[in-house]
């Protein structure tokens, strides 16, 4: 077993709850089994250990009302759901990477709280559910991730490859594990290790504060394994190692030392200062001069000073502890973290739709259920058995006391109008990206070819994903729809195949007419996602006549309509350097910002798929 594995293994062991869990992102394997035998083994013996199903269904999960029970008792009776079963254990979550958003916040939910609520069906109850979390994540890409707000709650973020050969390692036994819980509640970690986890979390850009918890936690948990009875330095590189170097958005600024170049011999020599010069005299007295010294004195830059303030760190914390955190974090920093940042932070935004194949839109009739809601059955609806004699069920003892009363008989279930429940359903709509490509200038050919080899791929898998692509190119004094909304890789080739370029810049009637067919997408039920790919310098006014600053007002007033009609929008400056009037045009349409003076088709495709929400 590969060293750092093991060690999250027993870490996580020692204090599964304070932790969180693992997000163990790895392809069903022999390495990936061999992992979760051993945290099983950790364990004490009586630790619940349970797997839960991708598809579990909230009663299974949460609990609620057992109906077989509640009909022969004639009152309420709870179920207890998988979560109130586990506490104090351990659940293993499969295929984390396909978890619903919804699913998702109830995890996260009962991580930060420790406890469920169940509040329907006539229930109102809550139950402790202090667990940890292993989510088992078998994405093949960048864009399978499990959701955010669930990594956010997980201490440890474990990759592991199915080819990867294990390594030699520490091990524990489930003695020592045992030993070290026992040992938990009484190590310390003073204030100054503390400030270290904290300042080297903000110097690596990770912006969550659980981080920084969950970093203090393992430090001590990490002492606690080693026996000592407080954290020392080793223990906090272990946490800087496992919980910041993963999570680091950027690579920590340098030092101060780092940042002074070694003088060569002859820069030594021809950097002599020349002798000061005397000062000539003054006529201001000795408390002038020393007062004037003492403003000299006050407004000297601390070098140590400037350092922590240029680093972002707070003052009074010892150097050589932030230094070796920063180094232990930077060790285990994942190769080709700056070059997957641009995309990465699209991935993190938060978007409008969901899902690969548009946003879910509810339908009476044709879809696939998702609960229920209550109503009668009227115009084809299906009423739904099981929702309907949950309602129902609570009053089965009043209703056949009336109901023998009244006619001297009685059911063996009584239901009512009032209990009917019908099934909801909802379907999947369609997306539709917009590529409104800038056609004019001499670099035109440049976007065009970046567009063509985009729209290629995203046709690729549209027959799987239902996706649909158009195209919209503007030059001159107007904007054309060069490719209707299409699955046809064949047709979309022959629509881009002559597309010409050259001519002026008529960037108010572009996003216009990006915004027109983006609203005829959404009455059809579609989810249109527009693609602007321009270095937003238009010099064509709305009227067609030419003019710098009245096109850019044009501009901003077309870019603010269509922010407030909620449209998902992608802005990809193509200039050879970023473009101030892209960024203001951009957060004028409320879009995601990204500057790809040479960006390829494949990586234009990774920008569309993260805005569109496919993670």
């Amino acid at each position: 077993m590969q060293g750092d594995a093991a060690t999250i293994a027993a870490l996580f062991a020692v204090d599964p709850v304070g932790l969180g869990g693992v997000a163990l992102r790895s392809p069903a394997c022999e390495n990936r089994d061999q992992w979760l035998a051993l945290l099983k083994n950790l364990l004490p013996a009586q630790t619940p250990l349970r797997r839960v199903p991708l598809n579990i269904n909230d009663t299974a999960l949460l609990g609620g009302l057992d109906l077989g029970a509640t009909l022969q008792a004639g009152k309420p009776i709870a179920l207890r759901g998988l979560l109130a079963q586990a506490d104090g254990g351990v659940l293993v979550l499969a295929m984390a990477e396909r978890m619903s958003l919804s699913a998702a916040a109830r995890f996260g939910s009962v991580l930060d709280t420790g406890m469920v609520a169940l509040q329907r069906d006539g229930l109102d109850t809550s139950a402790k559910a202090n667990i940890g979390l292993v989510a088992l994540d078998e994405g093949s890409s960048d864009d399978e991730q499990m959701p955010a707000g669930l990594a956010d709650r997980l201490a440890f973020r474990l990759l592991m490859n199915a080819h990867e050969e294990n390594e030699e390692g520490p091990e524990w036994t489930a003695e020592e594990v045992l030993s070290a819980r026992q040992r938990l509640s009484h190590v310390k970690i003073d204030d100054e290790a503390v400030q270290a986890l904290c300042a080297a979390a903000l110097a690596l850009g990770i912006d969550s504060l659980r981080a920084s918890v969950f970093a203090v936690r393992v430090a001590r948990v990490a002492a606690a394994l080693a026996g000592s009875p407080s954290v020392e330095e080793e223990h906090i590189g272990v946490a800087a190692r496992l919980v910041l170097a993963p999570r680091a958005t950027r690579l920590p600024p340098p030092t101060a030392q780092e940042d002074q170049t070694e003088e060569t011999p002859e820069a030594t020599e021809n950097s002599e200062t020349p002798p000061p010069e005397p000062e000539p005299p003054s006529d201001k007295s000795d408390t002038e001069n020393q007062d004037q010294n003492d403003k000299k004195d006050d407004t000297k830059d601390d070098p140590e000073d400037a350092s922590n303030e240029e680093n972002n760190l707070p003052d009074n914390l010892p150097d050589n502890l932030v230094e070796l955190v920063l180094e232990a974090a930077q060790a285990a920093m994942p190769a080709g973290l700056l070059a997957s940042l641009k995309i990465g932070q699209l991935q993190r935004a938060k978007t409008p739709t969901s899902g690969s194949a548009g946003a879910l839109q509810k339908n009476a009739l044709r879809g696939r259920p998702f609960g229920a809601r209550k109503g009668e059955p009227r115009a084809g609806q299906r009423i739904n058995v099981l929702e309907t004699l949950r309602a129902a069920a609570p009053w089965q003892k009043i209703r056949q006391r009336q109901q023998a009363t009244a006619e001297g008989q009685r059911q063996r279930i009584v239901v009512r109008k009032e209990d009917f429940h019908v099934t909801r359903f909802r379907q999947s709509g369609q997306t539709t990206t917009v590529f409104v490509v800038d056609a004019s200038g001499s670099s035109a050919l440049n976007r065009l070819a970046e567009a063509k080899g985009a729209v290629e791929l995203l046709l690729a898998d549209c027959y799987v994903r239902r996706d649909s692509v158009a195209v919209l190119a503007f030059r001159g004094q107007t904007a054309e729809l060069i490719l209707p909304p299409t699955r046809s890789l064949a047709r979309a080739k022959r629509s881009l195949a002559g597309l010409p370029g050259g001519g002026g810049t008529p960037l108010a009637h572009a996003i216009e007419a990006s915004m027109l067919l983006a609203e005829q997408l959404r009455k059809k039920g579609e989810t249109p996602i527009v693609v602007l790919l321009t270095d937003g310098k238009g010099n064509i006014a709305r009227d067609g006549r030419p003019g710098r600053a009245q096109a850019a007002t044009d501009a901003l007033t077309a870019a603010t309509e269509m922010r407030l009609k909620g449209f998902s929008t992608l802005l990809v400056d193509t200039s050879p350097q970023a473009q101030e009037a892209a960024q203001n045009l951009a957060q004028a349409m409320g879009a995601q910002y990204l500057a790809l003076p040479y960006a390829g088709a494949n990586t234009l495709n990774q920008a569309v798929r993260a805005v569109a929400g496919r993670a």
